[in-house]
């Protein structure tokens, strides 16, 4: 009787953890989505001697297009959507990501859509990686900024991706609870 319940406490501990685990490893693949996406658009800008085009379709699609020399004509490298009901979102409870780091003080807040989640500086409506590695937006400005994704009404699902545009670095962040961790 005392084995079983034990094993009875041990089964509901497991279970709550591993609930709240769930949150965080979905939102980790959606984050390494974005991750990659953006490291292979800047790599094939360099190694292609093009400019790669990124753009955030939809809720949950991050797609990478190849501008061609011909202006105008762009040739679709990839288009990802990200699993298990993850979108572009940054929860109203979860701050931007701002801390007192100075690498991250130069991260705009403007946005690049109607969505608080993708966040770059000024009026842009463009992103692209140059042949050089750099980020930048339609006028040809370096851009920097942040891209958030989570689940819906789970914190703890809550992860962000910064670019920082003149040296084209990318960086991932995970939210704890209580403030953002460099992944």
């Amino acid at each position: 009787m005392v084995v079983t319940a034990i094993a009875g406490i041990l089964t509901g501990i497991a279970v709550v953890q591993i609930s709240s685990s769930r949150q965080g490893l979905i939102g980790d693949g959606a984050m390494r989505v974005v991750l990659s996406q953006l490291n292979q658009a800047k790599e094939q800008a360099i190694t292609q001697r093009r400019n790669m085009r990124i753009t955030f379709s939809g809720t949950n699609t991050i797609q990478v297009c190849r501008e061609e020399v011909p202006a105008g004509t762009c040739t679709t490298i990839s288009s990802v959507p990200f699993e298990s009901g993850l979108t572009f979102q940054r929860a109203a409870s979860v701050p931007d990501l701002s801390p007192s780091t100075t690498e991250l003080a130069s991260v705009a807040s403007p946005s690049l859509s109607a969505s608080p989640a993708i966040a770059f500086g000024g009026a842009t409506t463009q992103l692209r990686f140059s042949p050089d590695g750099t980020l930048i937006d339609q006028d040809c400005v370096a851009a920097n900024g942040t891209v958030f994704v989570a689940l819906s009404n789970q914190l703890l699902s809550s992860r962000a991706v910064a670019i920082f545009g003149s040296t084209g670095r990318i960086r991932g962040y995970r939210w704890d609870g209580r403030s953002w961790k460099v992944v």
